[in-house]
């Protein structure tokens, strides 16, 4: 029964887009990363991500991240600019703990940018979380 199935909830692990320099165009990107925060790895890791508003969509990106060790982090994809104006979704499914653990991250439209930047931990990089 659905009463029984036990949904176990994220915690640690966080989406980011970070503003980072690309040497390759001389210019700044925005790149989006999963922080694994946890003290254990994250395991057989997939983010499918997507924009949207509306009528408007992007294509579904699927991403195989594998292992993220703990205490760190990897690059999911670079996020163009246009892209930024409309709600970003990064839904993120992970094996720890013997656990399948799920959330979605979203990033609003028009929230990603430069006055909204903080430092993100691990990373040390300036950045935004996905609420």
């Amino acid at each position: 029964m659905k009463k029984d199935i036990e949904i176990p909830a994220v915690k640690d692990v966080h989406v980011a887009i970070i503003r980072e320099w690309n040497e390759e165009f001389l210019d700044k990107d925005w790149n989006a990363y999963i922080l694994n925060d946890r003290e254990t790895a994250i395991e057989m890791t997939m983010v499918v991500s997507k924009g949207y508003e509306g009528d408007r969509k992007t294509s579904i990106m699927r991403h195989n991240i594998g292992v993220v060790d703990a205490k760190s982090f990897k690059k999911i994809e670079v996020v163009q600019e246009d892209v930024l104006t409309l709600n970003n979704e990064f839904y993120v499914t992970f094996y720890a703990d013997n656990k399948l653990y799920e959330k979605r991250f979203v990033f609003n439209k028009n929230s990603v940018t430069e006055a909204n930047l903080i430092t993100i931990p691990l990373i040390e990089k300036e950045g935004i979380f996905a609420s």
